[in-house]
């Protein structure tokens, strides 16, 4: 199955994370790229999450995850490594409209976390809809060195000049001609 591409403003949105080891602490870390709107549940907190927590001030229960704490709560993310919660909390959210991740469960999932890289405005994701996700991050890596740094500040004045010129085709034509220089400069 092919999931569909979709970048979402993550501003408004409140998420959950279930777990608190390692893959919690990569999915945690990904999701701080967009948003601080996260509160994790977990018995048990690995070190590096517990930095992640305490760096970003994420809201922590430290404690088991019981029945309804899905509520008021847009997305959820299932990082245990117990099947049966990641079931649960899937078939509980079919009630509702909150989207699940469930890690390594394919079948428990509403979506997927690609592979990325973002540098300041500019996000590239990669993704195999799950087929491989050792061969999406070795494309993101490739990737993560061709884009230059450079590209924050390039796409910083883009935005300005987007708010400054009026519309039209001389504007658009302006920036094409930009476009084409900074790729001619910095892609060889």
């Amino acid at each position: 199955m092919a999931y569909f591409p979709m970048y979402r403003d993550m501003d408004t949105l409140k998420v959950l994370v279930v777990g608190g080891g390692h893959i919690a602490a990569e999915k945690l870390e990904k999701l701080l790229d967009f948003t601080q709107a996260i509160t994790i549940i977990a018995l048990r907190v690995e070190e590096e999450t517990q930095k992640l927590i305490d760096t970003h001030k994420v809201t922590l229960y430290q404690r088991a995850y019981k029945v309804g704490d899905i509520e008021d709560f847009d997305i959820v993310i299932v990082a245990t490594d117990t099947t049966e919660i990641h079931k649960s909390i899937y078939e509980e959210s079919r009630e509702s409209r909150i989207l699940v991740n469930s890690v390594d469960n394919t079948e428990y999932c509403d979506f997927i976390f690609p592979s990325y890289v973002k540098k300041g405005d500019l996000t590239v994701s990669f993704s195999t809809a799950g087929a491989s996700p050792a061969f999406a991050k070795k494309m993101r890596q490739h990737f993560e060195k061709i884009i230059p740094d450079s590209v924050e500040m390039f796409l910083e004045k883009m935005r300005h000049l987007r708010t400054t010129m009026p519309k039209g085709k001389e504007r658009m034509a302006h920036f094409d001609r930009l476009v084409k220089n900074y790729f001619s400069q910095h892609f060889k």
